[in-house]
């Protein structure tokens, strides 16, 4: 009979290998008063979260219809000096609903001029322009919400 004394370290690592590939959680042997026990140290599984039922008079919420598409602009498109919306969020063409836009297409713009809000996180931010010419095209419509680095206005 085999006693602990006769394990070599390269006997416990195929104990421990058998441990791995049998999927098991322990392996003891017990020779009289002596005993070697190897054990997998495993996670317990994760605990099913319930999904959450609305209660009954409660009505489910309302789904929200993603925004249409834009068509995507390629840079064979847009030529020129680009104001691009240096943060995500509602492009608002004039100061206020009955107020009037900041900027029109033919109209001359200097740097430094106003010529959108931007709508984000509850705060409105004026964007000035980075460039002085006339205004040629602007690319998004009042209300409509924009990304981070879409270009929005093109200045000639």
């Amino acid at each position: 009979m085999l006693g602990l004394n006769d394990f070599n370290i390269d006997d416990i690592k195929a104990l421990a290998d058998v441990l791995n590939e049998k999927k098991l959680d322990r392996i003891e042997i017990k020779n009289g008063d002596a005993a070697i026990a190897i054990e997998a140290h495993t996670m317990p599984p994760m605990p099913a979260v319930p999904p959450i039922m609305p209660s009954i008079g409660v009505a489910a919420p309302a789904q929200v219809q993603a925004p249409a598409e834009q068509p995507v602009k390629t840079s064979a498109e847009i030529s020129g000096n680009v104001i691009k919306a240096p943060i995500v969020g509602t492009y608002y063409s004039a100061p206020a609903p009955d107020k009037p836009p900041f900027i029109k297409v033919g109209q001359k713009v200097f740097k430094g001029d106003t010529v959108m809000i931007i709508e984000s996180m509850k705060l409105m931010n004026e964007i000035q322009s980075e460039f002085t010419g006339v205004v040629e095209k602007i690319l998004v419509e009042n209300g409509q919400a924009v990304e981070f680095d879409q270009p929005l206005v093109i200045i000639k």
